[in-house]
């Protein structure tokens, strides 16, 4: 499929999401800044269906996201862009960071893959069933044990091997294919391999990843047997934006599940892969919709 090709998945969350305008916007606190808003907000006609807010303390910083029906301004996105800018953001100075997106332009999704099957499968049945606010436009591995399943759903599959010397090269072929289809997300769906910095850089707050919860007191291999051998009584997992500092990034979204000495290194194995699905599904839900927001190492979702 080409890029920016509109498949029947497009077209399904086209036509079953609400028409809206998203506003997002992060800047220094001070007095004034959702009276300022909601103005401009009345004065363009908009009607907020939703609206949410957070000052934070400690950074001093403010943060919005409001969702407004398209269908009750004149303005199309891109008018609206360009008021908000001159008569909202420059008021609110150089540091604001604002973005107000289309929900009628399809996001889309590239997702990263090795061996394992679970997310990828949840992802792929996802966007197939018009769950996710998003397409996905295409899975790059770097094996093949996933080639098929991906082709079921109509996706394109990218082999990428990484075998010998040639980390820098596959990587930078990665790359390539990924910026060709120009997503709204990159996501890790248990690619085990670790984004160099220039491609953490290229896909800042872009690129997302799914982990366990054990770290970093079990690392390495086999996790889940180092977790059973000492007696862990919680598994989890974690989603968070990619940087250079290894699963470090800014976290959107945790959940954890209780298990007991009942259950074996398999039965922790299988829930661990639950939560993971769970996971990373609701983050990037979260993030397509454009409900988090990264100030530093801090994310604020609005869910």
């Amino acid at each position: 499929m080409a890029p920016g090709q509109t498949t029947q998945t497009d077209r399904t969350q086209t036509d079953q999401t609400e028409h809206r305008y998203v506003l997002t916007l992060g800047c220094p606190d001070r007095t004034g800044i959702v009276a300022r808003i909601s103005t401009f907000l009345t004065d363009v006609g908009g009607w907020i269906t939703e609206a949410a807010y957070h000052s934070d303390e400690e950074t001093g910083w403010f943060f919005t996201r409001q969702a407004i029906r398209a269908d009750s301004v004149s303005s199309t996105a891109e008018e609206l862009r360009a008021r908000f800018a001159a008569e909202v953001a420059a008021e609110l100075g150089p540091e604001t960071d604002w973005r107000l997106t289309d929900s009628r332009e399809i996001k889309s999704a590239v997702l990263l893959v090795s061996k394992e099957s679970h997310c990828l499968i949840d992802l792929l049945g996802r966007a197939h069933r018009g769950e996710l606010p998003a397409a996905i436009r295409a899975v790059v591995g770097n094996h093949r044990e996933l080639e098929d399943l991906t082709a079921r759903f109509g996706i394109p599959f990218h082999h990428v091997p990484f075998a010998g010397e040639r980390k820098a090269e596959a990587f930078a072929e990665v790359g390539r294919i990924v910026e060709g289809y120009q997503p709204d997300a990159v996501v890790l769906a248990r690619f085990m391999q670790i984004l160099p910095p220039q491609l953490c850089d290229a896909w800042s707050g872009r690129a997302i990843n799914i982990h366990h919860s054990f770290l970093p007191s079990f690392i390495g291999a086999r996790p889940y047997h180092q977790a059973f051998a000492r007696g862990v009584k919680l598994i989890g997992a974690t989603c968070h934006y990619v940087t250079a500092d290894l699963d470090a990034g800014p976290i959107i979204e945790q959940d954890v599940i209780r298990v007991d000495h009942s259950d074996s290194v398999a039965d922790m194995v299988r829930q661990g892969r639950d939560i993971e699905t769970l996971v990373l599904s609701r983050g990037l839900r979260w993030h397509l919709e454009d409900r988090v927001l990264v100030h530093g190492r801090k994310t604020v979702v609005f869910t």
